[in-house]
Protein backbone atom coordinates (compact mmCIF):
# COMPACT_ATOMS: atom_id res chain seq x y z
CA UNK A 1 0.00 0.00 0.00
CA UNK A 2 1.18 3.21 -0.86
CA UNK A 3 1.61 6.09 1.32
CA UNK A 4 -1.17 8.11 -0.40
CA UNK A 5 -3.43 4.93 0.01
CA UNK A 6 -2.67 4.41 3.79
CA UNK A 7 -3.30 8.38 4.56
CA UNK A 8 -6.41 8.11 2.83
CA UNK A 9 -7.79 5.04 3.82
CA UNK A 10 -10.34 4.80 7.12
CA UNK A 11 -8.78 4.06 10.58
CA UNK A 12 -11.90 2.68 12.21
CA UNK A 13 -12.27 -0.08 8.87
CA UNK A 14 -10.08 -3.47 8.34
CA UNK A 15 -8.66 -4.15 5.40
CA UNK A 16 -12.19 -6.62 4.68
CA UNK A 17 -14.77 -3.06 5.50
CA UNK A 18 -15.32 -4.67 8.91
CA UNK A 19 -15.68 -1.84 11.66
CA UNK A 20 -13.18 -1.73 14.28
CA UNK A 21 -11.72 0.36 17.11
CA UNK A 22 -8.43 1.67 16.75
CA UNK A 23 -5.77 0.46 18.96
CA UNK A 24 -4.28 3.57 20.78
CA UNK A 25 -2.29 1.69 23.05
CA UNK A 26 0.61 2.38 21.66
CA UNK A 27 0.29 6.26 21.26
CA UNK A 28 2.04 8.68 23.37
CA UNK A 29 -0.11 10.64 26.09
CA UNK A 30 0.07 14.12 25.17
CA UNK A 31 -2.35 17.13 25.86
CA UNK A 32 -5.20 17.17 23.33
CA UNK A 33 -8.20 20.23 22.62
CA UNK A 34 -10.93 20.34 20.59
CA UNK A 35 -12.98 23.12 20.25
CA UNK A 36 -16.38 23.01 18.30
CA UNK A 37 -19.44 25.14 17.80
CA UNK A 38 -23.33 24.68 17.00
CA UNK A 39 -26.32 26.64 16.87
CA UNK A 40 -29.64 26.57 17.17
CA UNK A 41 -32.30 29.27 15.02
CA UNK A 42 -35.53 29.56 17.12
CA UNK A 43 -38.47 32.15 15.87
CA UNK A 44 -38.65 36.03 17.25
CA UNK A 45 -41.32 34.67 19.93
CA UNK A 46 -39.03 31.89 21.18
CA UNK A 47 -35.98 33.73 21.33
CA UNK A 48 -38.31 36.42 23.30
CA UNK A 49 -39.34 33.83 25.74
CA UNK A 50 -35.62 31.91 26.35
CA UNK A 51 -34.69 35.82 26.81
CA UNK A 52 -37.08 36.19 29.49
CA UNK A 53 -36.31 32.88 31.15
CA UNK A 54 -40.27 32.07 30.30
CA UNK A 55 -40.06 28.76 28.70
CA UNK A 56 -42.25 25.94 30.74
CA UNK A 57 -39.87 23.81 31.08
CA UNK A 58 -37.33 26.11 32.92
CA UNK A 59 -33.71 27.71 32.26
CA UNK A 60 -32.89 26.74 28.37
CA UNK A 61 -29.47 28.34 28.30
CA UNK A 62 -28.08 26.65 31.58
CA UNK A 63 -29.95 23.26 31.49
CA UNK A 64 -28.55 22.88 27.54
CA UNK A 65 -24.78 24.02 29.23
CA UNK A 66 -25.25 21.34 31.38
CA UNK A 67 -26.70 18.73 29.04
CA UNK A 68 -23.16 19.54 27.00
CA UNK A 69 -21.20 19.12 29.57
CA UNK A 70 -22.78 15.95 30.80
CA UNK A 71 -22.67 14.36 27.10
CA UNK A 72 -18.80 15.26 26.69
CA UNK A 73 -18.48 12.90 29.32
CA UNK A 74 -20.58 9.88 27.94
CA UNK A 75 -19.45 10.01 23.99
CA UNK A 76 -17.51 6.81 24.85
CA UNK A 77 -21.02 5.62 25.36
CA UNK A 78 -22.79 7.06 22.31
CA UNK A 79 -20.60 6.71 19.47
CA UNK A 80 -19.22 3.26 18.93
CA UNK A 81 -15.60 3.54 17.60
CA UNK A 82 -14.66 6.52 20.61
CA UNK A 83 -12.37 5.20 23.20
CA UNK A 84 -13.35 6.24 26.75
CA UNK A 85 -11.55 9.14 27.91
CA UNK A 86 -10.42 10.93 30.96
CA UNK A 87 -11.23 14.41 30.24
CA UNK A 88 -9.89 16.86 32.32
CA UNK A 89 -11.38 20.01 31.10
CA UNK A 90 -15.38 21.03 29.32
CA UNK A 91 -16.53 24.31 29.20
CA UNK A 92 -19.85 24.42 27.06
CA UNK A 93 -21.25 28.34 26.43
CA UNK A 94 -24.94 28.35 25.64
CA UNK A 95 -25.94 32.41 24.48
CA UNK A 96 -28.69 33.83 22.51
CA UNK A 97 -27.70 36.07 19.74
CA UNK A 98 -31.02 37.36 18.11
CA UNK A 99 -32.89 34.69 17.22
CA UNK A 100 -29.89 32.04 17.77
CA UNK A 101 -28.65 30.45 20.42
CA UNK A 102 -24.95 29.94 19.59
CA UNK A 103 -23.07 27.21 21.44
CA UNK A 104 -19.41 26.56 21.65
CA UNK A 105 -17.70 23.62 23.50
CA UNK A 106 -14.14 23.15 24.39
CA UNK A 107 -12.59 20.06 25.36
CA UNK A 108 -8.75 19.21 26.79
CA UNK A 109 -7.56 15.96 27.69
CA UNK A 110 -3.99 14.47 28.48
CA UNK A 111 -4.50 11.64 26.58
CA UNK A 112 -3.59 9.03 23.01
CA UNK A 113 -6.19 10.28 21.17
CA UNK A 114 -8.11 13.71 20.10
CA UNK A 115 -11.06 15.36 22.29
CA UNK A 116 -13.02 16.72 18.78
CA UNK A 117 -15.84 14.03 19.11
CA UNK A 118 -16.47 15.22 22.77
CA UNK A 119 -16.68 18.49 21.95
CA UNK A 120 -18.83 17.95 18.92
CA UNK A 121 -20.94 15.62 21.38
CA UNK A 122 -21.16 18.45 23.91
CA UNK A 123 -22.69 20.67 21.04
CA UNK A 124 -25.11 18.35 20.11
CA UNK A 125 -26.64 17.28 23.16
CA UNK A 126 -27.04 20.98 24.12
CA UNK A 127 -28.62 21.58 20.99
CA UNK A 128 -30.77 18.64 21.39
CA UNK A 129 -31.87 20.09 25.07
CA UNK A 130 -32.59 23.56 23.32
CA UNK A 131 -35.27 21.73 21.10
CA UNK A 132 -36.98 19.54 23.48
CA UNK A 133 -37.01 22.22 25.97
CA UNK A 134 -38.36 25.33 23.39
CA UNK A 135 -40.27 22.62 20.62
CA UNK A 136 -44.21 23.12 22.31
CA UNK A 137 -43.29 27.09 21.50
CA UNK A 138 -41.17 26.51 17.74
CA UNK A 139 -41.70 22.90 16.70
CA UNK A 140 -40.17 24.73 13.30
CA UNK A 141 -36.36 25.52 15.19
CA UNK A 142 -33.24 24.75 13.06
CA UNK A 143 -29.83 22.81 14.23
CA UNK A 144 -26.72 23.10 12.51
CA UNK A 145 -24.22 23.84 11.29
CA UNK A 146 -22.20 21.64 13.86
CA UNK A 147 -18.67 21.87 13.19
CA UNK A 148 -15.46 21.33 14.53
CA UNK A 149 -13.49 25.20 14.90
CA UNK A 150 -10.34 24.01 16.18
CA UNK A 151 -8.32 20.65 17.13
CA UNK A 152 -5.02 20.73 19.08
CA UNK A 153 -2.32 18.26 20.01
CA UNK A 154 0.39 18.91 22.20
CA UNK A 155 -0.21 22.56 21.52
CA UNK A 156 0.38 22.35 18.15
CA UNK A 157 -3.00 23.41 15.80
CA UNK A 158 -3.71 20.14 14.04
CA UNK A 159 -6.75 21.51 12.17
CA UNK A 160 -8.65 25.01 12.00
CA UNK A 161 -11.41 26.18 10.04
Amino acid sequence: MTDENKKNRLSHVDASGRARMVDVGGKKLVDRYALASGQVIVSPACAAQIAANAIKKGDVLSTAQLAGVMAAKRTWELIPMCHPLRLDHIDVECKLVDTAIQIIAQVSSYERTGVEMEALTAVSVAALTVFDMCKAVDPAMTIGPLRVETKMKNGNVTFER
